[in-house]
């Protein structure tokens, strides 16, 4: 059976989100998204520039992808929503990853301005993907409030620590109704796989990737880490038992 993801009334096949910070060479970008098979791809709008000829970046996103501009620098509601227009107006499409923050130290997004955006931006037709500290109640206000998915944090922003609000990340899968994106933080390929073991729907990378030796090769390593942890998340994994039980018989065949 086809294992296809919906957001917002698009379909997506891989589970693997891209975002196009860091990379030391935006050339390098359009590589690493067709190796990966990439559907979605996150972009700071302010790097976005039309008139920059050879160096306007959204001329390395493949056709067909679903680009996701997010409202990187925003630090409140008011901000984000102008942003959020401005993609629009420039022919970026209706998806938007909220990006709220007002703490410069740890980068930690703000859920009460992104709850207020979002109310705005769903009545305007754009959908919303809220990039958030990972709290059961402030999602649920958020899907509320129309957003098509909820995007926790795994840890700080590059920091690739990995999944460490795993615990309440797990809690929010199994009670909430729209797909839960792990965004941020995650290092390596085990992490994303774990994500996608314990039920993630999708995990957005961009540092991992951008930094690596060998950005192309490293997204392939995280795709096909996405794609190893949905199967064994979909097909379930065998129990954690305390006690060791043997594969083969330990009797029967001593005389």
């Amino acid at each position: 059976m086809e294992d296809i993801l919906e957001i917002g009334g698009r379909r997506i096949k891989n589970r693997l989100f891209i975002g196009t910070g860091k990379f030391p060479d935006k050339s390098v970008i359009k590589d690493v998204l067709v190796s990966a098979k990439v559907d979605v791809v996150t972009v700071a709008l302010r790097r976005v520039d039309p008139g920059s000829g050879d160096d306007n970046i959204l001329d390395n996103v493949p056709e067909g992808c679903i680009l996701m501009p997010n409202t990187s620098g925003a630090r409140n509601a008011e901000e984000a929503v102008r942003i959020a227009r401005l993609a629009r107006a420039m022919g970026c499409g209706d998806w938007i990853k909220l990006e709220i923050i007002n703490d410069n130290k740890y980068l930690l997004p703000d859920n009460t301005e992104s709850l207020r955006a979002i109310d705005i931006l769903v009545k305007e037709g754009f959908t919303v993907l809220p990039y958030m500290n990972p709290d059961l109640t402030e999602a649920r206000r958020m899907v509320d409030a129309g957003a098509a998915a909820v995007m926790p944090l795994g840890s700080p922003i590059g920091s690739n620590r990995g999944l460490k609000t795993g615990e309440i990340v797990k809690i929010m899968i199994d009670e909430i109704k729209v797909p839960v994106v792990v965004d941020a933080g995650l290092g390596k390929p085990s992490q994303a796989a774990e994500c996608m073991e314990m039920g993630c729907d999708a995990v957005l990378v961009n540092t991992a990737i951008a930094i690596a030796d060998d950005p192309e090769q490293m997204a392939k390593a995280f795709n096909m880490a996405v794609e190893a942890g949905r199967i064994a998340y979909r097909f379930s994994s065998g129990k954690i038992s305390g006690k060791a039980s043997a594969s083969s018989p330990l009797t029967g065949f001593l005389r």
